[in-house]
């Protein structure tokens, strides 16, 4: 379980941090989240971030992940971070992802994942405490928050 966990969360930070492929028009975005959530069989979480943009749009947002598959715990992730490619203006980030996740984690839990919805994709890394294992499937969406 130790050698999963580091894996998973370097992964995400390689995809991450490569050098964004400009094509016509296209804007680098960022995501900072929190999200807290349960799973037993059914995963559910929620939370709220902020993604900014390198052409200065700025969002606040409110975000859901819900699916299904052989997963059990709680976690809680504080100061999540996300990366957007293919991403044209701030508003084609909102919607649904589809999403698959592999995690595993005791006291200090972590998640990495890399998502898509169209052309637009997004790659997920976070870290924070809880207790968690399992492989889920589902969906993570991504709308305005009413803040």
């Amino acid at each position: 379980m130790k050698r999963i966990l580091p894996m998973m969360l370097i992964v995400a930070t390689a995809a991450m941090s490569a050098a964004p492929v400009h094509s016509g028009g296209k804007v680098d975005c960022n995501l900072r989240f929190d999200l807290s959530g349960w799973s037993a069989l059914y995963k559910t979480a929620s939370g709220t971030g902020t993604v900014t943009c390198d052409n200065g749009q700025k969002m606040q947002v409110a975000i859901s992940a819900k699916g299904g598959g052989l997963s059990v715990g709680k976690q809680e992730i504080k100061g999540g971070r996300g990366y957007f490619t293919g991403v044209g203006d701030i508003e084609e980030v909102l919607g649904s992802y589809a999403a698959a996740e592999a995690h595993v984690g005791a006291k200090k839990s972590g998640s990495a994942q890399v998502m898509t919805k169209g052309d637009v994709q997004l790659s997920l890394a976070g870290g924070g405490k809880g207790w968690d294992i399992g492989i889920a499937f589902g969906k993570f969406t991504i709308s305005k928050s009413a803040k």
